[in-house]
This record gives C-alpha cells, sequence and structure tokens, in this order.
C-alpha cells in the first residue's frame, strides 16, 4: 500500500507535526489514535492538549480511535507537555500530547511516550505508528473503550515542587511570559505556593498567539520579558514555549542565560541533593558544564544531541539530571522526562540561597565564548563534513554526534540535521576573537572557502 500523503510528510523523528487541515487533520488523528493503541498494547492512554484552536477536534478524534481499539482514554484536557509526561509516569500509562509546541497557529501535532514516560522515536516505536496508520485495518475489538476525565493538576504541582525547599525560598519578583501558550495553566498553579511576587506575561490561554509567538529560542520574543525584568527591578525572568516544557531564562538585567549556564547551575543544585551523581550533557553545551559537575563532584556523562538520547543514556547510568544547551531539562525523578517548570523552580531556590543577584550567581559559570548555532545548506552533508574533518585534522576528533574537534583554547561541533539538507556548527573558545576568527575558517570550509 502506498504511504498516506499525510502521514508521509508529518511523521518527524521525535514526533507528528503538520499544517491543519490540509496535513494533519481528524481522519489522521483517528488513525494515529488507533495505530499507537494497538502498538502500545495498553488498557488505557493518557491524553492531553494545548490551546491551539484545532485541538479539541483533533483530541476527540484521537479519543476516538484509541477506543475503537477497546483501549480506554484518559482524558487530561488542558495540559502541558510535562504535565502529560507526570501523567504517564504516575499513573504508569502510555501517553499522547496534542501539540505543536513552538510552531506558528496553524500547526498541530503529537507527542507520543510509552508508560513511564518512556520515549517514543523514529526508532523506538515511531514508525511502526506510522506504519499501522497507514494500513488502518485491525482486527475488530472485542468493546469499545471509555474516556474518562482526570484533573491532575494540583498532584503535578505538588510533583514540581518537590525539587525544592519552598521554606528556603527569600521574596522574589518573578517576571514569566507564558505567551498566551501552555504556561498559563500551570505557572500560576505552582507559583501560588512559592513566596514570589509573580508578574505574568500574556497568561491567557490563546492558541492564535495574538502577542508573540511562542518560541523562546528566538530572542525577538524575549523583548517583552526583558522590558518587563528591568522596568520592575525583577530578580529573573522566565519564558515557556507553546507547550511549555522548555523554559528560557534572563536574569537582573535582562541578559539571557544561556542553556549551559542553567544546565550548570541546576546540576550544583542536584549535586548537593545527590553527592557523586551522575550528569548528563549533550556535546554541544559549553566545556563550562562538566567542568563545574567535576568541581562539585559530580561524574559528568557527554551524549549525543536529542531527548531520545539523553533518556536512554539517563536510564543506563542512573543519572539524576541531564541538560540540553537548547532549553530541555530532564530529571530521573521525573520519570527521566524534560520538564522546563521543574528547571525554572530549581533555578529560583538557587537564587534564593545566593542572596545575590543572578548575575553574579552566573558569573563563575560564564567562562567561555560561545557562536550558538550557525545553520548552512550543503549538497552533500556527509562529504562536507569529511572535507571538515580533513582541514581540522590537527586537533582532537571524535564521532558521537556528527564531527567534534576540540583544542586546548577552542572547539567546534558539526552535526547534519535529521530533517533538512543542512549543517549546525556550534564553536565555542576562550576569546570573542579567537571565537570570531575559529567561526570564520570553519565557516570557510563548510562553504566552500577554503580550510584552516
Amino acid at each position: 500500500m502506498s504511504p498516506h500523503p499525510d502521514l508521509d510528510r508529518i511523521f518527524k523523528a521525535y514526533d507528528v507535526r503538520g499544517t491543519v487541515p490540509d496535513e494533519l487533520n481528524e481522519d489522521v488523528a483517528r488513525r494515529i489514535g488507533a495505530a499507537f493503541a494497538h502498538f502500545a498494547r495498553a488498557r488505557e492512554i493518557a491524553v492531553g492538549r494545548d490551546c491551539r484552536l484545532s485541538s479539541p477536534a483533533l483530541a476527540a478524534a484521537l479519543a476516538e480511535g484509541i477506543t475503537s481499539r477497546g483501549v480506554d482514554g484518559v482524558d487530561l484536557g488542558l495540559a502541558a507537555t510535562d504535565l502529560l509526561y507526570f501523567a504517564s509516569g504516575s499513573l504508569d500509562v502510555p501517553g499522547v500530547m496534542i501539540t505543536a509546541s513552538h510552531n506558528p497557529p496553524q500547526y498541530n501535532g503529537l507527542k507520543f511516550c510509552l508508560a513511564g514516560a518512556r520515549p517514543v522515536g523514529q526508532d523506538t516505536g515511531l514508525a511502526d505508528i506510522r506504519a499501522l496508520a497507514e494500513a488502518d485495518a485491525y482486527p475488530p475489538a472485542e468493546r469499545t473503550g471509555e474516556v474518562r476525565p482526570r484533573d491532575l493538576l494540583d498532584a503535578y504541582a505538588d510533583h514540581v515542587l518537590s525539587f525544592v525547599d519552598p521554606g528556603a525560598f527569600r521574596p522574589l519578583t518573578v517576571v514569566v511570559d507564558t505567551a498566551n501558550g501552555m504556561g498559563g495553566l500551570v505557572v500560576p498553579r505552582v507559583f501560588e505556593r512559592l513566596p514570589v511576587e509573580l508578574v505574568h506575561l500574556y497568561p491567557e490561554l490563546d492558541g492564535t498567539f495574538p502577542n508573540h509567538p511562542a518560541d523562546p529560542i528566538d530572542p525577538r520574543n524575549q523583548e517583552d520579558l526583558k522590558r518587563e525584568v528591568l522596568a520592575r527591578g525583577a530578580d529573573v525572568g522566565l519564558a515557556f514555549d507553546g507547550d511549555a516544557d522548555r523554559v528560557f531564562v534572563v536574569d537582573e538585567r535582562a541578559q539571557g542565560v544561556s542553556g549551559s549556564e542553567v544546565t550548570a547551575l541546576v546540576a550544583i543544585a542536584m549535586l548537593e541533593r545527590h553527592p557523586g551523581a551522575k550528569i548528563v550533557h549533550n556535546l554541544i553545551c559549553s566545556w563550562a558544564v562538566p567542568e563545574v559537575i567535576r568541581e562539585h563532584g559530580g561524574v559528568p556523562v557527554r551524549t549525543r544531541v536529542g531527548h531520545s538520547f539523553i533518556k536512554q543514556v539517563m536510564a543506563e547510568t542512573d543519572a539524576v539530571f541531564g541538560g540540553e544547551h537548547s532549553g530541555h531539562y530532564y530529571f530521573r525523578d521525573n520519570y527521566r522526562a524534560d520538564s522546563g517548570l521543574i528547571a525554572a523552580v530549581v533555578v529560583l531556590e538557587v537564587l534564593s540561597k545566593a542572596g545575590r543577584p543572578l548575575s553574579e550567581v552566573l558569573a563563575p559559570l560564564r567562562r567561555y565564548h560561545a557562536s550558538g548555532e550557525i545553520n548552512t545548506e550543503v549538497a552533500d552533508q556527509a562529504a562536507t563534513i569529511e572535507a571538515v574533518a580533513a582541514a581540522f585534522a590537527d586537533g582532537r576528533q571524535d564521532r558521537l554526534d556528527g564531527l567534534t574537534v576540540e583544542y586546548d583554547d577552542w572547539w567546534f561541533n558539526v552535526r547534519p540535521s535529521n530533517t533538512e539538507p543542512l549543517l549546525r556548527l556550534n564553536v565555542e573558545a576562550r576569546t570573542p576573537e579567537l571565537l570570531e576568527e575559529k567561526t570564520a575558517a570553519v565557516l570557510a570550509v563548510i562553504r566552500g572557502g577554503g580550510s584552516s
């Protein structure tokens, strides 16, 4: 049978994502619901949804597919993605989150996990789910499942706060921008239990995202947050993406805090609670991350980029925490799932205990200068990587994820995109001048302009 055209376009490496209704519609959602129910072989499946205008209809169609296979649905209603992971972990059931995260309003999608919030990706079931949805042919079910609502918001808030000691908090002024996304649901329920003054920008759930895109990795979408931090004399600013599983932090001077710096800061806090523990970081995190982990008695574990790799390595090593430069933070005691809100409250606890401005707390962690991710379209990813490897053959090289080359005073990683004809470059150096020089040198090779 030829692939269903919508499924061909919308099944990605880790989730399903597409525009509604031309790529993702109710029939596709029903097919996927039946496929996931057949694949997961569970008695019930938890379903949550974001506030996009298309989410209620897609959720109803997904539930129709799930119940058609004799499986019951646990309807969480409106939810953040990490609330869905909490439901999957605490109830020990598979889960589906209907969300397109940071994408524009016309998009929607589905994220899947197995019982215990175990990830589902291309190599761990997503390809099988796609094949089942394409065929859409099953033996008759013995019964039609039922859908029951379940409100886990308070239990989730309790869980988030179990990672900190609320009694250790000092009064803080915290500006939060949830960009009309799902943070507007979960952030107030957690922060109302903490001694903080919450200044909440765009708390209304509105799937048209009328104020700015719910994509805080783009600095333009942090401008309102930074302006309000300065205007209020706030201690910290927090920006959440559309499904609230990622958080981005700005300090009291409205300067952005990198994902590497947050990873290092949270790692210190986790090592205070779990001395000698393993901490996972992906290979494009700053050199400062493994250095800080070692300095605080922990064991750094380096992984490939991507949540499925992080979670797998955390399970293999029993690591207590894992961080990615992209704003995803994973906790062993959160079923190894990522949670922007848990990371946020840990940062606030560290800030409270320090009794100093966040910029001062972070100063010892700000050791290097980074390029950020630079994407270049190339005709042949593999051949270009080999050209780069040859040009920088005098460096220490490894192939854990693309190509990483290290020198004593700088390093870079270049790796292929899974979905586009792009190479992604990250460079870090000890000085801004060296960073500029070496970034230009690597890009010259990638773009065919020369060698080192």
